[in-house]
């Protein structure tokens, strides 16, 4: 069953009241190759053990009513999460208390997003793709807060020793801003390690965000800890959640 040690709990300066976790693969009832706490619908799981996934999660939580679970597609929508219907987007925002935005992943990049006196909340997707198409600047725009009050910490993600891409991705970056160069060291030709938290906290800082916390845990190489597509191929995602509560005593 789930524990609070299967749990990675946020280290970044925010109010009391914003919560915020991001789950490893511990603490569900899948089987492998998704063992065990598979919160993914499109991934092959037997469904029966993903709703009861995230129902353990909502239960161990005290969450009113299920989380936002997005219609990912690696692209740069966001949604207001009290308004959600389903559509696609790679982010959630809210201001609204005990509503959770969540986002899966299993080696893209979760960012959790919030202002100093933590007014809003938002979590957005930042896979490669997603990065590149200026999911972070869109949800900070969404969130209607100075950029400079914004607060992001970076969840687990591939690491940079472990992130091969091609040519497209590195010229998809660095067309974008010649900075971009730093976060990607080449193999040859043809071929780059990318640093994508990096890239995201270059996207970050070119905003005016500069309270970045977070990046360093690596999904591909903590197999015992965290899902890896590139690693598995067929595997389950974590999820990475952010809310307001400000009940005391609740978790």
């Amino acid at each position: 069953m789930l524990r609070h040690t299967d749990l990675l709990l946020p280290e970044w300066p925010v109010p009391a009241h914003v919560r915020a976790i991001t789950t490893t693969r511990h603490g569900g009832v899948s089987v492998a190759p998704w063992y065990s706490l598979n919160l993914a619908e499109r991934v092959a799981d037997d469904m029966r053990n993903v709703q009861r996934n995230r129902q353990i999660l909502s239960t161990f939580l005290d969450f009113p009513h299920e989380p936002v679970w997005l219609q990912q597609v690696h692209g740069s929508n966001v949604a207001v999460a009290d308004a959600y219907a389903d559509q696609p987007c790679d982010a959630g925002v809210t201001r609204q208390e005990k509503i959770p935005c969540a986002v899966l992943t299993a080696d893209c990049l979760p960012v959790l997003l919030t202002d100093c006196p933590g007014t809003v909340v938002a979590a957005a997707h930042a896979g490669w793709r997603s990065l590149a198409a200026g999911v972070l600047e869109n949800t900070i725009n969404s969130m209607s807060v100075p950029a400079s009050a914004v607060l992001a910490w970076m969840g687990p993600a591939i690491g940079p020793k472990n992130f091969m891409v091609g040519k497209d991705v590195y010229q998809t970056f660095t067309d974008f801003s010649a900075e971009a160069d730093k976060a990607f060291t080449a193999i040859d030709g043809s071929y780059w390690l990318c640093d994508i938290y990096r890239l995201a906290r270059q996207r970050l800082n070119a905003i005016g965000v500069t309270r970045i916390y977070g990046g360093g845990r690596c999904t591909y190489e903590e197999q015992d800890s965290f899902y890896s597509f590139r690693r598995d191929g067929i595997t389950g995602r974590m999820a990475s959640l952010i809310w307001l509560n400000r009940d005391t005593g609740v978790p």
